[in-house]
């Protein structure tokens, strides 16, 4: 049987995704959870491993099992076996073929700014700070740029192991509310840290310390060297995959029809 599961998680903590050697890590502590719920090893697999910091609003892992338990009985009791910064959502009972990475068709991220001259407290965790006014219509206008299929080594990080830089960039949006900027990405997947590399660049955009054209010319360019530092990981929440229709998953992430 093939279990799918909605995972909500506060990065701060831990190491990333993946299991590490040198720190906790988040797929350590479901696995775990699971397992005792499941009473046998289980290996889950995600849709998108996050780096040490990292949030998750709805992270998608499988796993598959030979243990028959309700959907509801694989939340509650898998939460009750996980720390208070990790949480199972949901779970469905989905189709054999269905695979958390290999079937999603698109990932979503969102980046939060708190803009304004003094630093958080209360949302330490979850903003990047930036006192410097930022320009929001420019910095979304910029953005445009990066639409489509292209070559993304410019915002990529050096130790990325991709075999091609190259991933479609469907939507990319910023917005402002009060104090709060938003960055809110969609691709069809992400080289590692793409996007918080692109942010640190609409950043200096926003600051006013380059001009809008500048980040097709850094696209353009095919150079990591040219473009702004990564941006903090505080900011950054993978707001989670789209999957097609079909495999038994909740609404929130199936692609709705073409």
């Amino acid at each position: 049987m093939r279990i799918a599961l909605g995972i909500e998680y506060d990065g701060t903590d831990f190491m990333g995704w993946q299991v590490q050697p040198h720190g906790p890590s988040v797929q350590d502590a479901v696995e775990h959870a699971v397992g005792l719920v499941a009473n046998e090893r289980v290996a889950i697999a995600c849709s998108g491993r996050t780096d040490a910091g990292v949030h998750a609003r709805c992270q998608v892992g499988h796993f598959d099992t030979t243990a028959t338990r309700t959907e509801r009985g694989w939340v509650l009791g898998t939460n009750s076996r996980l720390p208070r910064s990790i949480c199972v959502r949901w779970a469905a009972t989905v189709t054999p073929t269905f695979h958390a990475r290999h079937s999603a068709i698109a990932r979503r991220y969102t980046y939060s700014i708190l803009n304004r001259p003094v630093r958080p407290a209360l949302e330490s965790r979850y903003v990047a700070w930036e006192r410097v006014a930022l320009d929001v219509s420019a910095m979304h206008r910029a953005a445009q740029a990066l639409l489509g299929e292209n070559d993304f080594t410019s915002f990529r990080t050096v130790a990325c192991q991709s075999r091609t830089p190259w991933r479609r960039l469907e939507e990319i949006g910023v917005t402002r509310s009060g104090e709060h900027v938003r960055i809110s990405v969609r691709a069809n997947a992400f080289l590692h840290h793409m996007v918080r590399n692109i942010v640190g660049s609409l950043v200096a955009v926003g600051r006013g310390e380059r001009p809008e054209s500048w980040i097709g010319e850094v696209l353009a360019a095919r150079d990591r060297n040219l473009a702004a530092p990564t941006a903090p990981a505080v900011g950054l929440v993978f707001d989670g995959p789209l999957f097609p229709p079909g495999h038994g998953l909740p609404p929130e992430v199936c692609a709705p029809p073409a």
